[in-house]
């Protein structure tokens, strides 16, 4: 897929990350390897999904009844939560937090399917059921993505 598409700052970082850590294609991708390279202890158990991230311990629990797809996305939430933010949710400021949440929805979209691996996603009409496959992600997600890179390029063109 050809893209005019100038990327964000934090999808600059998501991609300078993963290209520190070796992850360049989609295959490149899965959630074990980019758990163990950032020393996160990943876990699936049959309840609600959590992270923990302090001095002593990087922890991350999937949820294991929901689908791969799911628990990828919501892998990616979690990692941005572990990487990127500090404090306990818990006692902090409700617009705070909805900052956080808000950062870390904007995160999944973005390590899901990373800005460099866009030219990986092919030009046909299964677009999102390709993409989805490709990314291991929800056809949702992958909406939502092309939503978002449709939405900036237009945004690209009336600013010229």
């Amino acid at each position: 897929m050809n893209f005019s598409y100038q990327t964000t700052l934090l999808e600059d970082w998501i991609t300078a990350f993963y290209q520190n850590l070796g992850i360049r294609t989609p295959s490149d991708l899965c959630i074990d390897k980019i758990a163990h390279k950032c020393n996160i202890v990943l876990l699936k158990e049959n309840i609600d999904s959590y992270y923990i991230a302090n001095d002593f311990i990087r922890l991350i629990v999937l949820d294991a009844r929901l689908s791969q797809e799911q628990q990828r996305e919501v892998f990616f939430h979690e990692l941005c939560h572990v990487l990127r933010h500090a404090g306990m949710q818990g006692i902090m400021p409700a617009a705070f937090r909805e900052l956080q949440e808000w950062d870390a929805i904007r995160f999944t979209r973005y390590a899901a399917i990373p800005a460099h691996m866009l030219p990986y996603i092919p030009s046909e009409k299964n677009v999102i059921a390709d993409m989805s496959k490709i990314f291991h992600v929800t056809p949702e997600l992958c909406t939502k993505r092309l939503v978002q890179i449709h939405n900036r390029i237009q945004l690209q063109k009336r600013l010229a």
